[in-house]
């Protein structure tokens, strides 16, 4: 009888920590996920409606010729032999 009864406690015990330290904290992070899928989604839809409807990023994705070609300073250093 008392056997019984611990082994019972025991897997309740067992299914309250497999649901509470398992499947809940799976489930809240899946949900924040999609959540942030959705928000990047939409985010995503709305520079392309942007786009379509003539309005652009002032912002240029890509770093224009001049700073391209700057060089920073100490990477090279002109060598001419002195005789």
């Amino acid at each position: 009888m008392i056997l019984r009864f611990i082994l019972f406690a025991l897997g309740i015990y067992i299914i309250y920590k497999v649901v509470f330290d398992l499947v809940i904290p799976i489930f809240r992070t899946t949900q924040k996920i999609r959540q942030q899928f959705g928000d990047v989604q939409q985010h995503m839809q709305d520079q392309m409606n942007a786009t379509q409807n003539g309005h652009t990023d002032p912002t240029p994705s890509r770093p224009s010729t001049t700073e391209q070609k700057k060089t920073r300073a100490g990477d090279y250093i002109d060598f001419e032999e002195v005789k």
